[in-house]
């Protein structure tokens, strides 16, 4: 009988998927090796690979928490949007801060999401695809239902994109401890949302 992971087994994961998320954004996936990770762990390329038997095994494993959370996140806000009575803009707009606050603790994370998913094989390519499918199409439900008269058939993949365009992309400029905070920027997105749709 196999014995049961440790939660130390589970939480060194996690630490190792920090640091190769790192990795991955300074170097490139394609330029990333065991060897950097292990390094950068702190550890040797043996004691990596009791973990994880390939790079592509930690990016897989890296991406399907990480598209997991982003799931779990819609899930979190439409239950607090029920327990809090929130109107159909208000639920939204609590969906998109809280997003951008995962985005900002999660920073590596989501350039691999964006960049290095090309790199799985295909089976599991497809699965983090359809998550992010999924978290798109929750997207557009919000959107619809917090502005019902703004968003259509025809145009409610372009708005979907449009705001994903806004707050997809924060990894590249906006800094931990800069002149405006991810809190500030998610007031900045709202207020767009009000100003541009709830006209």
């Amino acid at each position: 009988m196999a014995r049961p992971k440790s939660a130390s087994h589970d939480l060194r994961r996690e630490e190792i998927l920090d640091v190769a998320a790192q990795c991955f954004a300074q170097q490139s996936f394609p330029a990333a090796s065991m060897n950097h990770i292990a390094t950068a762990c702190g550890a040797s390329k043996a004691r990596l690979y009791h973990y994880y038997e390939s790079k592509e095994a930690i990016l897989f494993d890296l991406l399907d928490r990480y598209t997991q959370r982003l799931l779990a996140l819609i899930g979190e806000a439409e239950a607090h949007a029920q327990r809090q009575n929130l109107s159909e803009r208000e639920a939204l707009h609590a969906l998109v801060r809280a997003f951008l606050s995962e985005y900002e603790t999660s920073a590596t994370r989501h350039v691999a999401l964006v960049s290095d998913t090309k790199f799985l094989g295909q089976t599991q390519r497809e699965l983090i695809l359809n998550r992010q499918r999924d978290v798109v199409a929750a997207f557009t439900r919000f959107l619809k239902r917090a502005y019902p008269d703004r968003v259509t058939p025809a145009n409610q993949t372009a708005l979907t994109m449009m705001l994903f365009g806004m707050i997809n992309w924060t990894f590249t400029w906006l800094r931990p401890g800069g002149p405006m905070s991810y809190a500030g920027f998610a007031d900045e997105v709202v207020a767009t949302l009000e100003k541009g749709f709830g006209a």
